[in-house]
This record gives C-alpha cells, sequence and structure tokens, in this order.
C-alpha cells in the first residue's frame, strides 16, 4: 500500500526537499502542497491523504488551527505531523492537543522523516523524539483537571490504566505486552478499549490525557 502525503509548507524550497526525500520511496507518493493553512485544510478535505506534513507557522492560518480543522473532518483517517525549525513548546503542545500524532524538526535526518511518515501511517503516535514527551510534561499539567477528565478516566479498568500510564512512557504494545506479561494482541484490545472509552482519536491523544488526568506525573 502507498502512503499518501500532503506537504503543507510556506516556503516552495522546504516542500520541494521534503518532494525529492519521499518520492525517491516506492511506498509513499506526494500527492499535494500547500502553503497556507486554508490550502491545507481544503486540499485534506479534497485529497484524503493518509499523512500532512504540517508547518505551524504560515501566513492566513497556521498549522494549530489547520490541524484542529483537518482531524475534526468526519471521516477522516488524515494523520498530521507538526514540522518546524524551531521549538516553540507552546506551538508544539497546542497542536498535539488537538489532534497531531507527532512532531519532527525540519532539519532531522531523511530516515528520520522517512520513519515518521510511515510510522504514523500504521496509527502509530510519534513518540520517538524525546522533545515531544517534555513538552507534554510541561504543559499537560498547568490546566486544572475538569470533571469531564475526571469522569473519563473512572471509566478505564485498573488494566486499561497500566496500559495507558505505558503509553505515555513512550513504550511500544510488544514493550508493554513485555512488562505486563500478555501478548501483544491483548494489548492492541486494551489500546482499542481506551481510546473509544476516552473519545481519543490517537495513542498521541492518549498519552496528553495521561498527563492532563493526573494519571501520570512529570518526572523531576
Amino acid at each position: 500500500m502507498t502512503v499518501r502525503v500532503l506537504l503543507v509548507d510556506d516556503q516552495a524550497l522546504v516542500r520541494a526537499g521534503f518532494r525529492m526525500i519521499l518520492g525517491a520511496e516506492d511506498d509513499l507518493s506526494v500527492v499535494g502542497e500547500a502553503e497556507d493553512g486554508d490550502d491545507a485544510v481544503r486540499l485534506a478535505r479534497s485529497l484524503r491523504p493518509d499523512v500532512v506534513l504540517m508547518d505551524i507557522q504560515m501566513p492566513r492560518l497556521d498549522g494549530v488551527e489547520a490541524t484542529r480543522r483537518i482531524v475534526a473532518e468526519p471521516g477522516t483517517d488524515t494523520r498530521v505531523v507538526i514540522l518546524t525549525t524551531f521549538e516553540r513548546d507552546d506551538y508544539i503542545f497546542e497542536a498535539l492537543r488537538v489532534g497531531a500524532s507527532g512532531f519532527l524538526l525540519k532539519n532531522a535526518p531523511p530516515e528520520e522523516l522517512l520513519h515518521a511518515v510511515r510510522m504514523v501511517a500504521d496509527g502509530n503516535a510519534l513518540l520517538s523524539p524525546s522533545v515531544t514527551r517534555r513538552v507534554i510534561e510541561q504543559y499537560a499539567t498547568t490546566t486544572p483537571v475538569s470533571k469531564h477528565v475526571t469522569d473519563s478516566l473512572a471509566c478505564l479498568t485498573d488494566r486499561e490504566r497500566e496500559v495507558l500510564c505505558s503509553l505515555a512512557s513512550g513504550k511500544s504494545n510488544a514493550e508493554v505486552a513485555t512488562t505486563l506479561y500478555v501478548s501483544e494482541g491483548t494489548i492492541k484490545t486494551h489500546v482499542s478499549h481506551i481510546l473509544t472509552k476516552l473519545a481519543l482519536r490517537d495513542r498521541m491523544q492518549a498519552v496528553v490525557f495521561a498527563y492532563e488526568s493526573g494519571l501520570v506525573t512529570p518526572r523531576g
């Protein structure tokens, strides 16, 4: 299966570089380009890409709001990876909070970019960069826990809470399975139940929820 990618960046040279890297891979295809958030939302709606590589700061509509609109589209399976040349933690956290599946610096090596696209297209959250967890730890605990979050947390079983804690540490399904002495298939089922019960889009939002709810606390 070919992963269909939409490139979103206000710099044509950046888009050309990404297109060249992605276009050299047999399993990846760039289906469109957008230079601002408005175009990104329009093209994501019409092209239905598997993955959007999204710049944060752009004219007319920034990447955070564009991400919010894209993932809120009814029936969409499109996933967003945030790309930036600088570490604006507040922007990054808000993008993750509204539905982005990961974050990557633009100057990351090509192999990291390719890995990110494939990983996110496969339904995983991009938790490998340590900065992602640092951002979540820093910002997710600054907002008071709402009654809705508390009630949602109460819907989880003890085992589901264990699994959610493990996800928040960045562990893969296989690693969680090893830790809890169960099969990887069992962990996949638990993750599916967690996302359904909490009405969350993917693992990244589950990690944010784990910190926002107080189930997981930042490391000292």
